[in-house]
């Protein structure tokens, strides 16, 4: 296979990778996101308006409230005259009823009376008769009137004028000649032939009420789309809550529309994917060493994902404001981690992200970017707990101050200053101080060291360096002096001095095993006088593996064992090598018996510790230390370095390693310096006691 197309096949494997993680990462944010743009105001009718100015995002009607709609609909419930109908039917049947059921005369009661019964029967019905349960329907409301239905004409009447089927009754006895057969009279049950002919028309009546109650019109007035509805400070009045309370209601009844829903959505998740894309483009061109790494990409995109969904959670759920949340959390990790540009980019795709969801994302916006470039510029390194707190303090002070200046633009007097969005803003940096105990999580989650970290491990009382004191005292030493002098051209170059120190302080542990095999812990007796050039140059090397297994034994980060592993990269033990050559000049020599396993260095600071370990361990064997030497011999090292491939798999530059012999030469004669003769002092002679020759 060619060398074109395995890159061809690397470059489709990376591109379906990030292409991966950004779906992934959109999917996720989207699905937290809530699905509707709802508007939750909290107003309240004669206080002043605490919200940015708010503006008609679309066309609306202005809805009167539920006691405007109940009084406009009693009105008409009052004026209301429901249909009856005439049923002319039911006399004819009563009357004729009670004449056939009669027809031989009412014991005790002259025969005359069946006529004038009927007659009375027939006035009643005349008059009208309703039921008592439709005149209950009327409330018994004598004073309403009603619509009678005679045919095909409706007239209205008095209800007053109806008689009930109970009052019909009575009726039909007062009349004082009834007196004397009244008992006789009420053992007929005239009630029988006594029945409602005014009925109540159910379909025609309720069928007009509808009409008259859909007649009252729900609004009273429009809002035009972009048409100011009230500044932030306004007090906000009846017509003016009725305004706000009318958006929240077309708003939800937009939001409940499934079309809309789908285009939400679909909105939502091209505004997503354009942010995230941009992010993972400036990734793989900017920051490619994070790229390719998972633990920097998980932590980045997880930190953002949690922050979205802590918003989506208070949007949907209203149950609290958002600058309660310490969105600056995001690039204080992100620049512990990993550095500033990045740090300031993830924090506005985050703001970005966020801020969709939000009914003002201006404001928002404007003030968690300046709070997010305050965090980065007050944390250029987090080293001690004093500087966290100083973070927050600025944070807090930058975004209130940012809050008053908008508030000083929008408001007419001080007397509108809403006190509850700074009240927010201060928890807000009161809870920006749990990012240090965060931090640790974030570290053991993702396998990051930070440099509070890195500072624990090099206290010189940690039970690894003290055991190392104890049993090889000359490494201690040694890994001390050349934790300094790589940290002094760590800070020259602008690499990371505080990793490049901690990692000095390890890199040679490994000879706590065996330490008097090791010159800087000898006494004048070598353990070597009695082995083999190959079994000296084993041992030697053996101190980088056995380093390992300890530093694994220890649980120290990997970035640490990183440094034990290349400080001598897949370098030769030179003495013991040459003099094994000189002493078998016509043998083949198997380089890979005295060859470190490696790797090169591949990181800067790898790079830097692998020459102050030379350039320190050789200069203790000069004979002479003038500036000549020292030059001559940190050169002489690390051009040979240079020569034998050791750098090429880190990104160190010429101009890196220029800078780094200059330190070394200039640190090695501060350490080495010559020091002046002291003159002794003569004896006086004898006779001269101020000691002059006569």
């Amino acid at each position: 296979m060619s060398l074109s197309v395995l890159k061809d096949d690397f470059s489709w494997r990376d591109l379906l990778v990030r292409t991966g993680i950004t779906v992934l990462t959109v999917g996720i944010i989207c699905w937290m996101m809530p699905r509707d743009s709802r508007t939750n105001f909290r107003c309240e009718q004669g206080k002043p308006w605490r919200l940015a100015d708010l503006t008609a995002p679309f066309d609306f009607p202005v809805y009167k409230s539920d006691a405007t709609m109940k009084m406009e609909r009693d009105s008409i419930m009052q004026a209301y005259e429901p249909y009856y109908n005439y049923n002319k039917e039911a006399e004819a049947v009563n009357v004729s009823k009670f004449v056939s059921d009669y027809s031989e005369g009412i014991p005790g009661v002259p025969d005359d009376y069946i006529s004038i019964i009927a007659n009375r029967l027939h006035r009643l019905y005349q008059r009208g008769i309703i039921g008592t349960a439709d005149l209950a329907r009327m409330d018994n409301d004598t004073m309403r009137t009603i619509l009678l239905v005679n045919g095909k004409n409706a007239a209205p009447i008095v209800l007053g004028q109806l008689l009930s089927t109970k009052a019909a009754y009575e009726q039909l006895f007062l009349d004082k000649s009834m007196d004397a057969y009244r008992q006789a009279l009420q053992k007929c049950n005239l009630n029988e032939y006594i029945q409602a002919n005014v009925v109540y028309d159910k379909q025609r009546s309720e069928s007009t009420l509808e009409d008259m109650l859909a007649s009252v019109p729900l609004a009273m007035g429009v809002v035009q789309k972009g048409q100011k509805i009230i500044d932030r400070g306004d007090i906000v009045d009846e017509y003016t809550y009725r305004i706000i309370d009318s958006l929240q209601k077309e708003s939800e009844k937009r939001n409940s529309n499934e079309m809309q829903v789908r285009l939400t959505v679909m909105g939502q998740v091209l505004y997503v994917s354009m942010l995230i894309i941009f992010l993972t483009v400036y990734l793989s061109l900017f920051r490619r060493d994070y790229f390719e790494k998972p633990r920097s990409v998980a932590m980045l995109y997880t930190l953002i994902i949690l922050f979205t969904g802590i918003t989506a959670l208070l949007v949907r759920n209203t149950i609290g404001h958002v600058y309660i949340v310490p969105y600056v959390m995001v690039p204080i990790f992100v620049r512990v981690f990993m550095d500033s540009r990045t740090a300031f980019y993830s924090h506005i795709i985050m703001v970005l992200v966020c801020a969709c969801m939000l009914q003002h994302p201006f404001e928002f916006i404007i003030i968690e970017t300046i709070s997010g470039l305050a965090a980065i510029y007050s944390l250029r390194e987090l080293q001690y707990r004093s500087q966290l707190f100083k973070t927050a303090f600025v944070v807090t002070i930058v975004a209130v101050t940012m809050n008053f200046s908008y508030d000083l633009i929008r408001m007419s007097a001080m007397e509108e200053l809403d006190h509850s969005a700074y009240n927010y803003l201060v928890v807000n940096g009161m809870l920006l101080l749990f990012a240090y105990p965060l931090l640790y999580i974030i570290e053991k989650a993702f396998g990051f060291t930070s440099d509070i970290s890195l500072i624990e491990l090099s206290n010189t009382n940690n039970p690894l360096l003290r055991r190392m004191s104890e049993v090889a005292p000359g490494t201690f030493q040694h890994s001390i002096q050349v934790g300094n002098l790589a940290a002094e051209i760590a800070n020259k170059i602008g690499a990371k001095s505080q990793l490049v120190r901690t990692g000095a302080l390890y890199h040679d542990i490994g000879k706590m095993l065996n330490p008097v095999y090791f010159t800087e812990n000898q006494s004048g007796v070598s353990p070597h006088d009695n082995l083999s050039e190959i079994e000296s140059a084993s041992m030697i090397i053996s101190h980088v593996t056995e380093g390992q297994k300890m530093a694994e034994r220890y649980n120290l980060p990997s970035v640490i064992r990183d440094f034990i592993s290349t400080h001598h990269g897949q370098g030769k033990t030179k003495y013991f090598y040459i003099k094994y050559k000189n002493e078998h000049p016509y043998e083949d020599v198997d380089e890979l018996l005295f060859t470190y396993p490696g790797p090169n260095p591949f990181t800067r600071e790898q790079a830097i510790l692998m020459m102050a370990d030379s350039v320190e361990a050789t200069s203790r064997s000069l004979k002479e230390y003038s500036e000549t030497s020292i030059r001559d011999m940190v050169n002489s090292l690390i051009d040979g370095m240079v020569a034998d491939g050791f750098f090429r798999e880190c990104p160190i530059t010429f101009r890196d390693i220029t800078y780094s012999k200059t330190v070394l030469i200039e640190k090695l004669k501060t350490i080495y310096h010559a020091r002046i003769s002291y003159p002794t002092l003569n004896a006086p002679s004898e006779g001269n006691s101020d000691g002059k020759k006569g």
